[in-house]
């Protein structure tokens, strides 16, 4: 386990207080807005002030925002992106070590989750340098609070995969995963990514769409994925469907498909006990109950009863 000091506190000093405790680890990645400038920390300004190197995944955003913020910085802005990463972790981590200032943003969000920053995290911990991080917006978690889907266990995938190959291993894992799954997808594969989730994971598993989050043109539609596909084809068929999408999927039912992708066969007490067990994590009784009916070919009314009847024998 890492003391710490390592991950840049000092042992018996949780507020990190040194001589400048906004700078006690020379590493610091900090999260910038997904969109609305508001969401600007107070730390996030005074560590774009005081920087000496600005590690950025497009230092001509960076500089664009530094502008909106109103703030200045003597700082050396550097490139860090998918392309230079490796090359530019190493050269990077020796300048910490030396005790050089080193910020590391990206366009949005928080650094090193679906952005640059993970291998120069790496690197900063093999290397014994310590790092921290300054916490902010995040589109996963913000998507994920507004989807209305079950927020107690969810896992992060990134961006949908774009070759087939790697997108149907995705969907054969999606079909029997439990736990709510947050996606990233750009606008104009949006309607056939979620036609095709809803081809393979069931029109009825429940999912959300959102885009433009903390922006002024913020949505967010929810539904099952057959709706949703069917109102994003709708849309994309009378205008190009713009902004930054963020798609959330319901978990799935245990033994809700075999292994061949179709539906299984389960029986209404099994269907009823993932009712309950789901309202018990904070979803509406009677909006999963109709879901799952939907997905295994059953009565809405009859799983409703079953689930009422078996959580007052629980």
């Amino acid at each position: 386990m890492e003391s710490a000091q390592t991950s840049g506190l000092h042992p018996g000093d949780p507020a990190g207080a040194g001589a400048d405790p906004l700078w006690d680890a020379p590493i610091v990645l900090a999260a910038t807005p997904i969109g609305n400038l508001g969401d600007t920390t107070d730390r996030l300004r005074a560590l774009l002030r005081t920087a000496e190197i600005i590690a950025c995944e497009d230092t001509r955003r960076t500089r664009h925002l530094m502008s909106a913020l109103g703030v200045s910085t003597t700082a050396k802005l550097v490139s860090l992106h998918e392309h230079n990463e490796a090359s530019r972790a190493a050269e990077l981590v020796e300048q910490a070590a030396s005790g050089t200032r080193i910020l590391v943003v990206s366009d949005a969000g928080m650094p090193a989750v679906s952005d640059p920053g993970f291998r120069l995290t790496a690197a900063a911990i093999e290397a014994g340098v310590s790092l921290t991080v300054a916490p902010g917006a995040s589109a996963v978690t913000t998507a994920l609070a507004l989807s209305g889907l079950a927020t107690d266990r969810f896992t992060f995938a990134g961006f949908v995969p774009r070759k087939q190959s790697e997108r149907m291993k995705l969907l054969e894992r999606l079909a029997g995963e439990e736990w709510t799954t947050v996606l990233f997808e750009s606008p104009h594969r949006i309607t056939a990514t979620v036609s095709e989730f809803s081809q393979h994971l069931g029109a009825g598993r429940r999912a959300a769409v959102a885009r433009e989050l903390t922006k002024k043109y913020e949505e967010v539609l929810r539904g099952s994925l057959g709706e949703l596909a069917e109102e994003l084809t709708r849309r994309s068929s009378e205008s190009t469907l713009r902004g930054e999408f963020v798609l959330v999927v319901g978990g799935a039912a245990p033994g809700d498909r075999s292994a061949d992708g179709q539906p299984e066969q389960v029986s209404l007490v099994e269907v009823a006990a993932v009712v309950v067990e789901r309202a018990q994590a904070g979803e509406k009784l009677k909006t999963v109950a109709k879901e799952l009916a939907a997905a295994h070919g059953l009565r809405a009314g009859e799983v409703y009863n079953a689930a009422i009847q078996q959580r007052s024998q629980g």
